[in-house]
């Protein structure tokens, strides 16, 4: 059995987005804007609770498409709200529609959201070396500078500690454990 960061317990959806997902390096702004959309979402929650949730959002805002929710309308807004395969936040789900546009002015002036947000750690993902969870940071110097630029631009729901697990799950920080088998694979993917 491989070694894991120990916060992915033996929940199979959450063993699975560890060795796959976190921590992989990622430069498609279809997927940076689903992480940024979910992160939002999983505020104040466990992420476990999100990801049991992923296949809906994915539904119901448009395969995390910016350009279509940026217009979404009050009224689908209002019926997306409704649905339980979502959390049910009103101020979360209305973000949506406003880091959606938010996203997309970035993409006109950076060429890609992508271009934007990797420029942060100059194109290369941060590799650290922790041997224990306590030594993982919840926000960093770094996070409160993109947090705070992602707000000066019109994003909600973007605090240092939102932005930091963006990080990690996108790979701009290695954080796996040294003793997870993941930590060196994601270390070549830089």
């Amino acid at each position: 059995m491989a070694d894991r960061c120990s916060w992915c317990g033996t929940d199979p959806l959450y063993v699975t987005y560890h060795d796959q997902e976190w921590g992989v390096p990622v430069r498609d702004d279809k997927t940076l804007f689903e992480f940024l959309l979910l992160e939002g979402a999983q505020a104040g929650l466990a992420w476990i609770t999100v990801l049991r949730k992923r296949e809906g959002y994915r539904e119901l805002f448009a395969d995390f498409d910016a350009a279509k929710v940026a217009r979404f309308s009050d009224k689908r807004l209002e019926r997306i709200l409704l649905d339980p395969r979502i959390i049910r936040n009103r101020l979360k789900v209305f973000g949506a529609r406003k880091n959606a546009r938010a996203f997309l002015e970035i993409q006109a002036k950076f060429g890609s959201f992508a271009d934007y947000i990797w420029r942060f750690v100059d194109g290369k993902p941060l590799q650290n070396s922790w041997s224990s969870m306590a030594q993982v940071p919840a926000t960093t110097a770094l996070s409160d500078t993109i947090s705070k630029d992602l707000k000066k631009r019109g994003f909600t729901f973007v605090g240092s500690t939102i932005i930091y697990a963006h990080m990690q799950a996108t790979g701009m920080v290695n954080d796996h454990m040294t003793s997870c088998f993941r930590h060196s694979e994601c270390r070549k993917l830089a």
